[in-house]
């Protein structure tokens, strides 16, 4: 079973940017998909960006794209989320996810592993 923990979170000014990794634990990260999400204040929990297990499709939300980038590298077990030009609506908790399936990849229902979370805030 693969374990899940994400780091990179912290405080960024507005048009900032950062980088988000979840380290993969196991010998199985290959056979998940990944995905990022993320929960703000009294939110639900939303869909950023997903890779299937072979990275050879990404999906992005209208919300991030163009600003943000989903990269996995099975060799090293990690996933990574390039966010660019943040803005202060991009303040939130962001998950990493583990899925089995490879389809609907933008429903949390869909995954069935999590990390903790890493808490991103963007100041304005």
């Amino acid at each position: 079973q693969v374990q899940l923990v994400e780091s990179g979170g912290g405080l960024v000014q507005a048009g900032g940017s950062l980088r988000l990794s979840c380290a993969a634990s196991g010998r199985t990260f290959s056979n998940y998909a990944m995905g990022w999400f993320r929960q703000a204040p009294g939110k639900e929990r939303e869909f950023v960006s997903a890779s299937s297990r072979s990275a050879g499709t990404t999906l992005v939300s209208d919300s991030v794209k163009g600003r943000f980038t989903i990269s996995r590298d099975n060799a090293k077990n990690t996933v990574h989320l390039q966010m660019n030009s943040l803005k202060p609506e991009d303040t939130a908790v962001y998950y990493c996810a583990a899925s089995y399936g490879s389809s609907y990849l933008h429903s949390p229902g869909r995954y069935d592993l999590w990390g903790q979370g890493t808490r991103v805030t963007v100041s304005s």
